[in-house]
Parts: C-alpha cells; sequence; structure tokens
C-alpha cells in the first residue's frame, strides 16, 4: 500500500506539483503532464483509464437529461463545453472536484473570457442536479465568479470585408454575402432551408429566441441566393448551404475557413460573428430598424452590436466680454 500523501491532496493519484509544473511519477520517472492544473488534468486522461462513474459520465448523463428543454443553440454551447469538460476532468468523479479546481480551469481559459463562462455556466448546471441526485454534498462552482466580458466595438471596415472576401473560397463567400445582408446569426444562416425563401424573402426561426421574421427580398438579396444555388450544381439539397459532400456546413468549419482568409487577408482581430455586427450598423447607418432586423424585442438588446459610435456634439462656452478684451484683438 502507497504512503498517504502529506501535501497535495488535491491531485489525483501520481500526479505531483513541483517547480510550478505538474508531474505524472511512476516507477520513480517524473513525467511533465503541464503547467497548469487545467493541463495536467487532461494530460493525465493519457496515463490512466477513466474510471468509470465519473465525471464524464455526470457530464453526459445530464446533457442528456436537460437536453429536451434547451433551445438549439443552448444545446450547441453546451455540448462544445461537455467536449472540453469531459478531458479537463477526465479522471476526476464528482466528489473530488473542489472549488479550487473550477476556479484553476476558470483561470486556464482566461484567454477566451466568452467560451470560460459558457462552460463555468454549464459545471454549474451539471452540479447542481449532481447535488439533487445526492451524489454530492455541494456545488463546487458556487462562489466562483465569471469572467467580465467587455463589449466588444469591432467594426470590420467595407475595406477589411472586401479583402477578407477576395480571399475567401466561393463557399465562403457566398456565406458572408447571406450573412452580410440578412444580419442574422451564423447558426441561423446555416440553416437556411430552400424552402424557408419565397418572392418575400427568406424566412427565419431564430434559434436562441424562437423570433420569427422574414427578411425582405431585394435584388442583391435575390443574386446572392442564386449564387449559393449555383453550387449545388445539379443536385437538389434541402439546405441552402452544405458542404462539397453535400451535408449540412458545421460552424466549426466555417470558423476555421474564416480564420485562414482573415489570416490571408492581413486583417486583425476579425471574427466571422462580427459581419452580424457589421450589417445591424449599417443597417441602422441608412436608416433601417436594425431591431427589427436583429429579431430582438428592445433596442437595448440591438444596441451591444452597434459599432462606429457617434460621439454628441456639445456645445461651449462663449467667452465673456472681458476675455474676448483680452483675447480677440
Amino acid at each position: 500500500m502507497s504512503r498517504p500523501r502529506k501535501k497535495d491532496k488535491h491531485l489525483p493519484p501520481c500526479v505531483h506539483e513541483k517547480h510550478g509544473a505538474f508531474y505524472y511519477v511512476k516507477k520513480g520517472k517524473w513525467n511533465p503532464i503541464g503547467k497548469t492544473l487545467a493541463e495536467a488534468l487532461e494530460n493525465y486522461a493519457r496515463h490512466v483509464d477513466q474510471p468509470r462513474g465519473g465525471m464524464p459520465a455526470l457530464i453526459e448523463k445530464v446533457l442528456t437529461y436537460i437536453k429536451p428543454s434547451l433551445s438549439d443553440n443552448t444545446y450547441d454551447q453546451y455540448r462544445q463545453a461537455a467536449t472540453r469538460l469531459n478531458k479537463i476532468l477526465a479522471e476526476f468523479a464528482p466528489d473530488q472536484v473542489m472549488t479550487k479546481h473550477v476556479a484553476e480551469i476558470k483561470v486556464s481559459l482566461s484567454d477566451t473570457p466568452a467560451m470560460a463562462n459558457r462552460i463555468l455556466s454549464f459545471l454549474k448546471v451539471v452540479f447542481q442536479h449532481a447535488v439533487e441526485w445526492q451524489m454530492v454534498d455541494s456545488n463546487p462552482c458556487i462562489g466562483i465568479k465569471r469572467h467580465k466580458e467587455g463589449r466588444r466595438e469591432r467594426y470590420i471596415t467595407d475595406e477589411e470585408y472586401i479583402a477578407i472576401y477576395d480571399h475567401a473560397n466561393i463557399r465562403l463567400k457566398s456565406i458572408m454575402e447571406i450573412l452580410y445582408l440578412t444580419g442574422q446569426r451564423i447558426s441561423d444562416v446555416l440553416s437556411i432551408r430552400c424552402d424557408d425563401i419565397s418572392e418575400s424573402g427568406i424566412s427565419f426561426t431564430q434559434k436562441k429566441t424562437g423570433a420569427k421574421l422574414t427578411c425582405g427580398m431585394t435584388p442583391e438579396l435575390q443574386d446572392a441566393i442564386q449564387r449559393a444555388k449555383a453550387l449545388h450544381g445539379r443536385k437538389e439539397y434541402p439546405f441552402l448551404f452544405v458542404s462539397r459532400y453535400g451535408r449540412e456546413l458545421t460552424y466549426g468549419g466555417l470558423r476555421d475557413t474564416w480564420r485562414e482568409a482573415v489570416k490571408s487577408a492581413g486583417v486583425v482581430d476579425a471574427n466571422i460573428h462580427d459581419l452580424r455586427a457589421k450589417s445591424l450598423t449599417d443597417a441602422k447607418k441608412q436608416g433601417i430598424d436594425a431591431t427589427a432586423l436583429a429579431g430582438h424585442t428592445t433596442a437595448r438588446q440591438t444596441e451591444r452590436y452597434i459599432r462606429n459610435r457617434q460621439s454628441p456634439v456639445v456645445s461651449i462656452p462663449k467667452l465673456s466680454p472681458a476675455l474676448r478684451r483680452k483675447i480677440v484683438k
């Protein structure tokens, strides 16, 4: 029987911290597995078989249980969070996860605060059910604050849009056109079915909010739709946008293609979500109701997408007669 630990009792078996790094120690050999706890836990899964009934099993059980009550968009976000957590917490049983581990996960994901917050939110939901099912006594996520997410102010200029467009493949070009012309979310644009298109325009039921709207048909939108359909060749597909193999496009694949085009164009700090902000901002400048286009119920919801806000022009004081006589000669 191995001797009980005197320190690092929160770490899995055979994992030790030394000089600011983590090691998997077996038969006297120290194998570096990460500089952060989250990285170490993920790499630890490669050395030890996953225990049955551990965190991955709980995560999948909760996700399956709550799926019927989630919107498609929320489920997709939780699915991404579950995939990350399954790797990070692969070697933990539910009752082994402590608040310090959750805090370390938060710190390790600080470079992507929005994604980190989604992961933390989902993990909190997982443990809420674990407490209810009497698998653990308390929720280790309680007391962990979310990252502050500053409102993004990035506006893609026309010149930057053109540069990215010129370096995009023909499929991405087509998607960029529809994203800009409709102002809708990426998930909703990728889900456009051919029977959603009519002489009136493109009908959407937004996945995130359930809001229904129709983006009115214009000559520019009609041309963009025809270019998208031309990519189908002689085949007929239910979706407007499909892969080269005829399957519905995924966000992950589109994101990677977008990043390649942005890098080739030499544009800095541009993500594909910025196209919705550009569309709504340009629509507002043109006198179009950006709130209606966004599918929002209040203008305040839309404001977070509006970029290039004009600074207000304020009045300044006039010179008094005494100052005028002194200054103006």
